[in-house]
């Protein structure tokens, strides 16, 4: 059945009643439910943009006429529908007529009498033809009758009535095969072709069966194999060529030639059939020899052939389906409770109605599937629909587009409605921001993809000739959007007056809403378009939004020239910051290769720069100034940790912050001018540090005038702590401001003597100036402490002629006293103030001791005492890591004094051992042979205790004689004498005028291992001039440690290797010896005195001579 068109009809239907003598695009619906702002908001554009675009007439005559022409009819057509209604519903629930016509009385919103009367008529219409439809589409797996093994399958159809089945099978000889060949008449019954030599043929015929009474009517299908007269030859072959259908031929002989196989039938009640029905059906056989006999796939749908027309007045069965359909959606939405979107579902009644409609009238799927996708479409315009059922109907269209031919005028509704589609999506996209807000970003993805999908079918493609790119669509409707919102804030935002504060205010609004809007671009809208089109939305609206914005810029500004105060230039500050935050979205841009019109927009603020930087100066300095004078220089006391500065500290580290905030947003893109820039910064803030540390020792000066010195000396240890935190700000300034990056940016244009003669130059300054003011109050707080410390180590000192009171007692006032000031002050101060003061006290301390340690006549418990109060005092300022480090505390100062103290500390005979181990040293050192040299042989064994020593010779002698020559013998002795009380000195022979003697003498010295490890233990070598009538003249003296003899050192072998040993020859020189003084200055030691004594002959002898060798000379 082929419907007729209507033309203008069509529209009219697809339209709510409110706007049918309108356009058809688009409208509100009357019910609960209203169309959303944007869905109007396009709407109403779409109606501006018609040329016959007319005032609307009174709406009660609009409805009544609109019930009349459209309604009426349509109710009539389904009051026939279920009247003359066919087979079962797809729906599991069954409803009754009486059901079915009260839905459609509330869905129409008729009346009881409009109801009775539309019933009435459709009582006396004429009764339709039954028909039923049935599409035989394929079969398989039937059985193979041939010889060859397959069959030659056709299909006999017909509807009859159950008593003709009762009559012709009347005969119970055995089950009949051919009912429908043998019992109905030709003229009912229709046949498929013949599929020939196959099992699974396929047909796809379609046949409509008349009936009269669906309840005593079955529908009858036989399947049958086509069997023609073959000659005997052909017979033969078949049986050359398959042997194993020897069976089937031997009975093919016996049945008569020409007689076709039953293959199988299919009975089916019609009352048990659906309305529309389409599966697979088992082809049952009339005997158990072959139950299997393959399946066959049928399509069945019940319709009215001779249907009355004039219930409609001629409108072709589409129309009145569209119209059906849209005025059941409408009825359905206007009952729903909530406002989310319409998912396309319907209530029962209304899909069964619309089921029964479509099979009566024949209407085919894709007809279905075309009115759905037109009515949805324009609801799409004015109600929320869920896209999904456009998405649903979209892809139905596409499917059916090369299986079923559409009429002409329907390609053109539907190529019409796709076009409409797309034009009413892009003026929503165009209107994006206001239509989908980011919480609605959901609803404009599946928009773009239900046109994406739409320009994607071939029914868009093959109906729209016309070339149509979405993507350069969607541009141009962003860009038109994005033009007409920015229009519209900027109307928004308009100022009053015009003042020029209020215009710079209006600005810095409409700047906001486009940063904003930006903003959502980049992080909402984005991802939606480029996951839906392929379009960096992003891009499209930053480039448009540049060039509407610089212009709007340029004209404001120009606005201000030569009008420029502290007032407009705080005003325009917001809007520089907006700017700034805009352009450095410019980094998301994906196409760079337009050049953007904001890239200098710093340039137009040049003249209020200036201004900025003067409000932020001073700003800071009041803020600064406030601060001070509200400071009572009282530590803070806020949480667990204690914090040693005062109120005003943590202020000016506040206030500083804000401009160094200042020049990150400012972040000013002309190197040069920002270095300049930078300048003035720093110097504003060095400024700011000088002027706080004036104001800060002038409050200190006037809070310590009414204050106790306790208090006083408090306060002034929050202004040192002020100051030092003061500074560590002004350390971190360089790294806050980037100071290395300002560098690389103006390599090319700053010189780097020029770079460092500005700015750390000016922060050096200020530095330098915090650190004497900090070092000047760091002392006032040591001058007390200074004279105090110097007064117990004089008092401390003079305790040495109390010979009850120890030492350990003697320094026990200093190092209280140096633990409750330390102590106080370690509360006071933070830590590198608190190194400071003690880096003070430390060198005032060794100066002090080192001045008392002068004093002459001072016994060794005097000096031990000193050495004492040093270490005291160094583990007191090291204070076990916590304090000073000992790098630190070990100065030049302080070694020479702890070499004195050390040595004066020392008994006579420690400082004879030190004498001979500064020999030993000397000795060791000496590599030239001046005064000639003497070799020995020396061992020590110590099973025997005895030390070995041959003395084998001396060379390179001095002459000492006249003659020019020497009478030389050599002297061995063990020092010191007090390690070795019991040995005596042992004495080679002389030879006489030899320079060059050889002795080759030994010698055994009875010593224990312990002495010869003694400290200062060593051999003494000297070598002597023998003079008759006068003392010995002394040529040399040589010193070998006896640790470092053969037995002494080493693992003490039982058979030492005797060691060879050549000595150079030693003079001492006069008066350069600090232990003989120290010695000689031990008056009451008559053994130091007796040792100083005898090193002093030899000093006279070495120099008397080397007198004696320059008059041999």
């Amino acid at each position: 059945m082929v419907p007729v068109q209507d033309g203008p009809n069509t529209d009219r239907l697809l339209v709510p009643p409110q706007e049918s003598s309108a356009t058809g695009t688009g409208s509100s619906r009357r019910g609960p439910r209203q169309g959303s702002p944007a869905r109007r908001l396009g709407m109403t554009r779409r109606q501006k943009d018609r040329k016959d675009f007319k005032e609307p007439e009174d709406p009660e005559e609009r409805a009544r006429r609109h019930k009349e022409q459209e309604l009426k009819p349509l109710y009539k057509e389904l009051l026939y529908t279920i009247k003359y209604k066919l087979g079962k519903p797809t729906s599991n629930t069954p409803y009754s007529d009486t059901q079915l016509q009260q839905y459609i009385k509330e869905a129409f919103g008729m009346t009881d009498t409009e109801h009775e009367s539309l019933r009435e008529k459709v009582g006396n219409a004429e009764k339709p033809v039954y028909c039923l439809k049935v599409t035989v589409k394929e079969a398989k797996g039937i059985l193979g009758k041939d010889v060859s093994g397959f069959s030659d399958p056709y299909c006999l159809l017909t509807i009859m009535l159950k008593d003709q089945e009762a009559k012709s099978s009347s005969i119970p000889s055995k089950p009949q095969k051919a009912v429908v060949k043998d019992s109905a008449k030709l003229s009912k019954v229709f046949q498929t072709d013949i599929k020939k030599q196959t099992l699974n043929p396929v047909w796809d015929q379609t046949f409509k069966l008349v009936f009269e009474d669906i309840t005593s009517s079955n529908f009858h299908m036989e399947m049958w194999d086509k069997d023609e007269e073959v000659s005997l030859v052909q017979k033969f072959d078949e049986f050359r060529t398959n042997l194993h259908s020897l069976k089937r031929m031997i009975k093919d002989a016996k049945k008569e030639k020409g007689t076709d196989d039953f293959l199988g039938s299919i009975v089916l009640n019609l009352q048990d059939l659906h309305c529309t029905e389409d599966r697979w059906h088992i082809l049952q056989p009339q005997t158990d020899t072959y139950p299997d006999r393959g399946q066959c796939h049928m399509q069945f749908k019940f319709i009215h052939k001779e249907r009355d027309e004039t219930l409609s007045a001629g409108r072709s069965a589409y129309v009145n389906y569209s119209g059906i359909l849209q005025q059941f959606v409408q009825a359905h939405i206007s009952k729903q409770q909530d406002s989310s979107p319409w998912k396309g579902e319907l209530c029962g009644e209304g899909t069964t109605l619309l089921e029964h409609y479509a099979a009566q009238n024949d209407i085919s799927h894709f007809l279905q599937d075309l009115a759905k996708w037109v009515a949805y479409s324009k609801l799409y315009q004015s109600l929320e629909v869920d896209s999904t059922v456009l998405f649903k109907q979209i892809t139905s269209i596409e499917y059916h587009w090369d299986q079923q031919e559409l009429p002409y005028q329907q390609k053109q509704e539907l190529g019409d409605s796709l076009h409409d589609f797309l034009q009413y999506g892009l003026c929503l996209v165009s209107k994006y921001r206001d239509i989908f807000p980011p919480k609605s970003t959901p609803r404009l993805h599946t928009l773009l993809r239900v046109m994406v999908q739409i320009c994607k079918t071939r029914a868009f493609q093959k109906l729209n000739p016309a070339q149509f790119d979405l993507h350069d669509e969607v541009i141009d409707a962003v860009v038109n959007g994005t033009e007409e919102w920015f229009n519209i804030k900027k109307g928004l935002h308009q100022p009053m007056t015009k003042d020029l504060l209020e215009t710079v205010s209006a600005l810095s609004l409409l700047i906001r809403e486009v940063q904003e809007d930006i903003r959502l671009s980049k992080d909402v809208w984005n991802r939606v378009f480029a996951s839906a089109v392929q379009l960096d939305v992003f891009t499209v609206v930053y480039q448009k939004l540049d060039s509407l914005l610089a212009e709007e810029l340029r004209n404001t500004l120009s606005q201000l020239e030569n009008n420029m105060d502290q007032s407009l230039a705080n005003s325009l500050f917001p809007v520089y910051l907006s700017l700034q935050a805009i352009h450095k979205d410019k980094a998301y841009l994906q196409k760079r290769g337009k050049v953007l019109q904001l890239t200098s927009f710093h340039e137009d603020f040049r003249e209020a720069l200036p201004y900025w930087l003067n409000k932020a100066f001073t700003t800071t300095s009041e803020r600064v100034e406030k601060a001070v004078h509200v400071d009572q220089l009282q530590p803070l006391q806020t949480g667990s940790v204690p914090v040693k500065h005062s109120s005003s500290a943590v202020d000016i580290a506040a206030c500083l912050q804000p401009i160094c905030q200042l020049w990150e947003q400012l972040s000013w893109p002309d190197s040069e001018e920002g270095f300049m820039l930078m300048v003035k910064l720093t110097e504003d803030m060095c400024k700011i540090a000088s002027t706080y540390c004036r104001l800060l020792k002038a409050r200190v000066k006037e809070l310590s005038d009414n204050s106790d010195p306790g208090s006083a000396a408090n306060m002034l240890c929050v202004v040192v702590n002020d100051l030092e935190h003061l500074r560590s700000v002004l350390n971190r300034l360089p790294q806050q401001l980037n100071w290395a990056g300002l560098r690389e940016r103006t390599r090319n244009v700053i010189g780097e003597t020029q770079f460092q003669n500005t700015l750390p130059s000016q922060l050096q300054h200020t530095q330098a100036l915090l650190n004497r003011e900090i070092r000047a109050a760091v002392d006032t707080l040591g001058k007390k402490m200074h004279t105090d410390i110097e007064t117990f180590v004089r008092r401390m000192a003079t305790r040495h002629r109390l010979p009850s009171r120890s030492t350990e007692d003697a320094v026990e006032p200093l190092m209280r006293y140096l633990e409750e000031e330390l102590k106080y002050m370690n509360e006071n101060l933070v830590q590198e103030n608190f190194n400071s003061l003690l880096t003070a006290l430390w060198t005032n301390s060794v100066k002090i001791l080192h001045q008392v340690s002068q004093k002459e006549d001072s016994s060794v418990v005097y000096f031990q005492r000193l050495q004492f109060t040093l270490q005291c005092l160094e583990q007191c300022f090291h204070a076990e890591g916590n304090g000073l480090p000992l790098e630190m505390l070990h100065t030049d100062e302080y070694k020479t004094l702890q070499s004195l103290l050390m040595l004066n500390s020392m008994s006579y005979q420690q400082l004879i051992e030190k004498f001979f181990e500064r020999k030993i040293w000397e000795q060791k050192v000496c590599h030239g042979e001046k005064y000639g040299a003497v070799t020995l042989i020396v061992s020590y064994t110590r099973s025997e205790e005895k030390l070995h020593v041959e003395v084998l010779n001396a060379i390179k002698l001095i002459p000492l004689d006249s003659n020019g020559s020497s009478d030389p013998f050599v002297q061995l002795s063990l020092e010191p004498k007090h390690v070795f009380p019991q040995v005596e000195p042992r004495y080679t022979k002389i030879k006489n005028c030899d320079l060059n003697p050889l002795f080759e003498e030994s010698f055994e010295f009875p010593v224990t291992l312990e002495q010869c490890q003694s400290a200062g233990a060593c051999l003494l070598v000297t070598v002597l001039d023998h003079d008759t009538l006068r003392s010995d003249d002394f040529e040399g003296e040589a010193f070998l440690s006896l640790k470092a003899v053969p037995g002494v050192a080493g693992g003490g072998a039982p058979n030492p290797t005797p060691a060879q040993i050549r000595l150079p020859l030693l003079h001492p020189k006069p008066n350069s010896e600090a232990t003989l003084k120290l010695l000689e200055a031990r008056k009451g030691d008559r053994e130091a005195q007796a040792f100083v004594k005898l090193r002093r002959q030899r000093e006279r002898k070495s120099q008397e001579a080397s007198n004696n060798e320059g008059t041999t000379k």
